[in-house]
């Protein structure tokens, strides 16, 4: 990660892109150039235009954008990944989508590529679902809502849906499920625990599918 974007957290929109788009150019070298990386940086920035926290704004931007280069370039062919990759989107991914990749994270390390996403995307992640996350050693504090992109469901190998399955392309080839779920918007953490520990053994269920055994 560039790290003049982390640390200078008032810089303007502008800087934001082209120092983005220049970490993303090094780390793309050979796959895509400037011209191609800026607009899908601009893109990904203006998903965090009304972010609750402003101070991480250019990371969550970085961070977007490099996700959407590394699923195009799957797509295209220029990169060679043998690794399964889950897509977890939920209305908001606020909650549930992000509590499911934080289980894949942490079960499956680093065997699988794991994405999330929202069909209406909040401003922050739920507070009680980092809170009872954090009860099993898992830490999504620094992750961030944010929308799905159609490249990100066409490179996924399996399409999780909680809440928002019509709202999400078809593409042949591809797992897709809906689980229903409650929503954890507006509920304290021990009515999120449960959610929690459901989410869980789904989640162990899907990896088991996917060939990758957990911890």
């Amino acid at each position: 990660m560039n790290t003049a974007i982390e640390r200078d957290t008032n810089i303007d929109a502008n800087e934001i892109v082209e120092s983005s788009t220049r970490h993303l150019s090094r780390k793309f070298a050979g796959i895509y150039d400037e011209a191609y990386i800026r607009p899908i940086v601009v893109e990904s920035y203006k998903s965090f235009a009304s972010a609750k926290i402003q101070t991480f704004v250019a990371v969550f931007t970085t961070r977007f954008a490099e996700d959407r280069l590394r699923a195009l370039a799957k797509i295209d062919g220029k990169i060679r990944n043998t690794m399964p990759s889950v897509l977890f989107v939920c209305v908001h991914n606020a909650g549930r989508s992000q509590m499911a990749a934080g289980w894949v994270r942490h079960l499956a390390q680093d065997r699988v590529e794991v994405y999330s996403g929202g069909s209406d995307p909040g401003r922050e992640v739920n507070g009680a679902a980092i809170e009872a996350m954090n009860e099993v050693g898992i830490d999504i504090s620094n992750e961030f809502p944010k929308p799905f992109v159609i490249e990100i469901v066409q490179a996924a190998d399996a399409v999780i849906t909680m809440g928002c399955g019509d709202t999400c392309p078809i593409f042949p080839g591809k797992r897709y499920e809906d689980w229903a779920l409650e929503d954890p918007a507006g509920l304290g953490v021990e009515a999120v625990r449960p959610i929690r520990d459901e989410i869980r053994r789904r989640v162990v269920e899907l990896l088991n599918d996917l060939g990758i055994e957990t911890k």
